[in-house]
């Protein structure tokens, strides 16, 4: 189906249109001009015609071919983890944990993947469990970008072992991308993209190239980022950024 409208939806539907509206693309005027200039698709169809509905948790919806990610059953959040909190929900010895970022937050949220408690940096949280699933399964390969300090002064070659790849103890790994940001004092400050999940990854693959992690943090999760969230804060993922992940993911 290349245009026109969709079959006739089920009782959940709603005016395509209405929908556009309400996930703030735009007025519903203007919604109903990018459809009948075919800029909107649903399920893979452009769809110009105005009486069209859709049942807006099940519909994958395209404005300009950029995913709109309609259906707001679930909450995806963003936090800063602070160094010294450990990744789960609520710890048995009493340490500091991720339910401590979220107030009085109704939902019962988990934590997508771990970091160290001494490891600052993003986590993402969610009541979705099939999307944290995919989020965290190897297959999915999700890029993770780290920003860590080290001890000495990370030369070229370093770089070039890193990206052809090192052989650990549990097997080889490689990174996807690695730069040093700076060096003073005896120590370095480098950012590197891995897609591994392996326990202590980060760490060890550093210190197997002779420069042990000081300080680590992650900043970014494929693509979404820290950007400006200071450390033990907690936003919500931007339209742009859960439409970007539930493509990533296979949803």
């Amino acid at each position: 189906m290349t245009g026109g409208s969709l079959p006739t939806a089920g009782p959940q539907a709603v005016r395509l249109q209405k929908v556009l509206a309400q996930s703030g693309v735009a007025s519903r005027r203007k919604c109903e001009t990018l459809m009948a200039a075919g800029r909107v698709e649903v399920d893979g169809a452009v769809v110009t015609q105005l009486g069209s509905r859709v049942d807006p948790e099940t519909a994958v919806i395209r404005v300009d071919g950029k995913r709109l990610p309609v259906a707001q059953r679930h909450v995806y959040l963003v936090a800063n983890k602070p160094r010294g909190m450990v990744s789960t929900m609520a710890d048995e010895a009493g340490r500091p944990d991720l339910r401590e970022l979220l107030g009085d937050r109704p939902e019962r949220l988990f934590h997508v993947g771990r970091l160290d408690t001494d490891t600052d940096g993003l986590v993402v949280l969610t009541n979705d469990g099939e999307f944290a699933h995919r989020l965290a399964h190897p297959s999915y390969e999700l890029q993770k970008t780290y920003v860590a300090q080290v001890a000495g002064v990370v030369k070229p070659r370093v770089r070039r072992s890193l990206l052809e790849g090192v052989v650990l103890e549990d097997g080889p790994v490689g990174v996807d991308a690695f730069r040093v940001v700076g060096s003073h004092g005896g120590r370095s400050m480098v950012e590197l993209v891995i897609h591994e999940g392996r326990n202590h990854i980060v760490r060890r693959l550093l210190a197997e190239v002779g420069h042990p992690v000081l300080r680590l943090s992650r900043t970014a999760i494929g693509p979404i980022g820290l950007g400006h969230l200071a450390s033990g804060s907690v936003r919500d993922l931007t339209a742009d950024e859960l439409g970007t992940l539930l493509d990533a993911v296979g949803l």
